[in-house]
């Protein structure tokens, strides 16, 4: 017998639910990121009637900032959740990307038809991020875990020293060069002479759109209270490029004209997202009406090594600008072709360094009355599992503003030189 074709469905995103990113060290200071994801997740199972067994086939989410006990985040946040406990759910993990990961995840198994719906989510907090034993003091105790009589437990307990007490202090930086990610960030933003000012001005628009879209209402469906916040802690609305322009730089400090500052790069925040996907028929049996299509998803990554980087084309944030030309390639689309465009604003200048380009691969240039027209990162903060599922919510609900036929694009640059990139769509 011959194997059965196998359809592709379409992939809908019903709707979101996160609560406000805070700065770290700050009202989520003690919470986890089961906590966190918990609480976003609740919020979408009481707005979309999730209890209740077989209500949801599915959870994927994820987290960059992991304590050991967060090995089995997804699986025991459902335990915890409004979600029935028969649930299943995973981990998922690509850096900055893990949102967007986590959304592609559960719309492929909607699209073929493996389940009907699913959510995705991802949270972290840099607040209560994991300390490591010093790595000299771990082999002690290991030596000593493996010792087969007394005298040699204290044999190898007598090796440490007050220096092994220090705790292994988890750093931004890039395992295989030593530098923070802001500091690649620099060295991409000299490479393709991003100007302070361009940088500033994309901040203070950020804070000003963000402002403005809780002012009409626009998060009141999508941002559930936590912790005694209702709106996202990083938000500025009186930021001006004029404000800005006072910050000193704290990235590239060893070169001349440093031109980032804490103002246009995206603070250490705490935070949770989730997103809710399904086929069509899924939402029509409930009587949910989609806001959205995901239609493409494209991964790259760059040498950021011992690639191209002083020259900017292999940056560590670089990646999105390989990965988006070859994902409008195979949709036959263009720039042009996008009603909305949402680029993560890790920094102000990787986000125009990226249309930059775009430009330069003949993509085109983006209308910035289109780009991130709700504000991002710079405003809104970057948990960094949870930007991709904020972001996918966030343009979902836009385009259905829109109404159809409407499209959107969604690009996330990730640490390790990768990018994650998407299309969503109203027919």
């Amino acid at each position: 017998m011959s194997p059965q074709k196998m359809s592709v469905r379409r992939v809908a995103v019903v709707g979101g639910a996160r609560i406000p990113f805070a700065r770290s060290d700050g009202p989520y200071a003690t919470a986890s990121n089961q906590q966190m994801l918990t609480a976003a997740l609740d919020g979408l199972v009481e707005r979309y009637g999730l209890q209740g067994p077989g209500a949801v086939d599915e959870f994927v989410a994820g987290a960059v900032l992991k304590h050991a006990r967060d090995f089995n985040l997804a699986r025991e946040t459902v335990l915890g959740s409004g979600l029935h406990p028969s649930t299943p759910a995973y981990d998922i993990q690509q850096a900055c990307g893990t949102g967007l990961q986590a959304v592609i995840a559960a719309a492929n198994k909607i699209a073929l038809g493996q389940t009907d719906s699913a959510v995705a989510g991802g949270a972290d907090t840099a607040s209560d991020a994991p300390l490591g034993v010093n790595d000299s003091l771990r082999r002690i105790l290991l030596e000593v875990r493996r010792a087969k009589s007394p005298g040699a437990r204290l044999k190898a307990l007598a090796k440490v020293r007050p220096g092994h007490l220090v705790p292994d202090i988890p750093r931004n930086a890039e395992p295989r060069t030593g530098l923070s990610m802001g500091e690649h960030a620099a060295v991409t933003a000299r490479a393709w002479g991003i100007p302070r000012e361009a940088q500033d001005r994309l901040a203070a628009t950020s804070h000003q759109r963000l402002a403005a879209a809780y002012e009409r209402g626009f998060f009141q469906d999508l941002v559930v209270p936590f912790h005694g916040l209702a709106r996202d802690q990083n938000l500025r609305p009186g930021s001006t490029v004029e404000k800005l322009a006072s910050l000193k730089p704290v990235f590239g400090l060893g070169h001349p004209d440093p031109t980032m500052t804490a103002g246009n790069s995206t603070p250490l925040t705490d935070g949770a997202a989730t997103v809710l996907l399904a086929s069509e028929e899924w939402a029509r049996e409930r009587g949910l009406e989609p806001l959205a299509y995901l239609t493409a998803y494209e991964t790259a990554a760059v040498d950021f090594v011992g690639g191209d980087v002083a020259g900017g084309e292999d940056g560590l944030l670089m990646a999105p600008a390989y990965a988006v030309p070859r994902m409008l390639g195979r949709a036959g689309l263009g720039l042009d072709d996008f009603d909305l465009v949402e680029i993560h604003e890790a920094f102000a200048s990787q986000v125009l360094a990226t249309l930059a380009a775009w430009e330069k691969r003949g993509l085109g240039t983006v209308d910035r009355a289109r780009l991130n027209v709700a504000g991002s990162s710079l405003a809104t903060g970057h948990p960094f599992a949870a930007t991709g599922t904020r972001i996918v919510a966030t343009l979902a609900k836009l385009l259905a503003e829109r109404g159809a036929p409407a499209r959107g694009l969604i690009s996330v640059c990730a640490a390790g030189g990768q990018g994650v990139t998407a299309i969503l769509e109203r027919a």
